[in-house]
């Protein structure tokens, strides 16, 4: 029989492992958030002079329509072209196959309000954060840009681009004041984990992206 003072460092130990996790995680997600913050803007008009702006994709829905959070995202970012702040835009996402194209929509949705064809960008193989940042710096030569997301993804994008060689700010567009609460707090959850993956690809592994392809730049 193993000594009770044995049984008691055990079950110390258990209790401390998770701990140490969460405070782990929270503190590297406080982070992230920290190093950030003044990179962050919620006011369109605050944001400073940049040429391009980066608008992440997002869902879109089989009739060709975006998700809620991808329109708020490109009617932030049609609002900063048209107030001057930036004089492009790439719009970067998910066309993984032939009947799902985010940034077809993206462009489309654009373009009907306003800006012009010809100063929209499409990457196709942006499917994730860390591969549009890469694939940003890469393959269309950006090395400063304004992101384009929801404010409860902000941190992560702005951490990535900035570790990936992307000199980044971002406008957050609403979120907790425009969708149930429900579904703002499953999305903050996730980023919680998202972010140590992020810390994790920039720091550690540095992936590829599935597709890079040859240089092809902004006009």
């Amino acid at each position: 029989m193993l000594p009770k003072w044995f049984l008691l460092h055990w079950r110390l130990l258990l209790w401390l492992l998770p701990l140490s996790a969460i405070i782990t995680t929270l503190g590297l997600n406080f982070y992230v958030k920290t190093v950030t913050s003044s990179h962050r803007y919620t006011n369109p008009t605050e944001v400073p002079v940049q040429r391009v702006a980066i608008v992440l994709g997002a869902g879109v829905y089989p009739d060709g329509t975006p998700s809620p959070m991808l329109s708020d995202r490109i009617t932030a970012a049609v609002e900063l072209y048209k107030l001057g702040r930036v004089q492009k835009l790439l719009m970067t996402g998910d066309n993984s196959s032939d009947d799902y194209d985010e940034v077809t929509v993206m462009q489309r949705y654009a373009t009907e309000r306003g800006v012009p064809v010809e100063d929209v960008t499409l990457d196709y193989a942006g499917f994730s954060t860390y591969e549009s940042c890469y694939r940003a710096k890469e393959i269309f030569g950006v090395e400063q840009a304004v992101l384009v997301t929801q404010s409860f993804h902000l941190p992560r994008a702005v951490y990535t681009c900035r570790q990936l060689g992307v000199d980044a700010i971002a406008l957050g567009t609403p979120d907790w004041e425009s969708y149930r609460p429900q579904t703002i707090m499953y999305y903050n959850l996730r980023e919680v984990i998202s972010t140590l993956k992020a810390l994790w690809e920039v720091h550690v592994t540095r992936p590829l992206p599935t597709f890079l392809g040859p240089f092809e730049g902004i006009k």
